[in-house]
């Protein structure tokens, strides 16, 4: 890969991902301030509406060719990366075997690994759907 190609791709990752981020940082405080503090609901939402996104982008994007490694870059990698958070749902897993709510780690997981990847598959037939239209 060429260094001006490199350098697009990581300026658009990082707008998407300031884009994402921002988006993870008020899905998070709206669900706090309507739930509360007694489940992570903000990352659970964040990474379920990533998985069903992602899938959508990815079927959408790989019908578009290898041309569309900037939208790539720009949604997925930039806006998906940063709205979706790995590191948060293990910190919530420390924080729930801290507070001895051992149970909740079971399914926190169990919820956010067969939901999204039941999303993504879903997210992958809309995609389809909308390339065939």
């Amino acid at each position: 890969m060429n260094a001006p190609v490199w350098w697009q791709q990581l300026l658009l990752a990082m707008a998407g991902g300031a884009l994402g981020s921002g988006l993870r940082f008020a899905i998070g405080a709206s669900l706090l301030q309507r739930f509360g503090a007694g489940f992570p609901w903000g990352t659970l939402t964040v990474n379920l509406v990533g998985s069903f996104v992602a899938g959508v982008l990815l079927v959408w994007l790989e019908a578009r060719g290898p041309s569309s490694w900037p939208l790539r870059s720009l949604l997925i990698v930039g806006v998906v990366g940063g709205l979706t958070t790995f590191s948060s749902l293990m910190m919530e897993c420390l924080v729930f075997a801290r507070s001895e709510r051992t149970t909740m780690i079971g399914i926190y997981l169990a919820v956010t690994l067969v939901a999204g990847l039941a999303l993504v598959f879903a997210g992958a037939r809309a995609g389809q759907w909308l390339v065939a239209r």
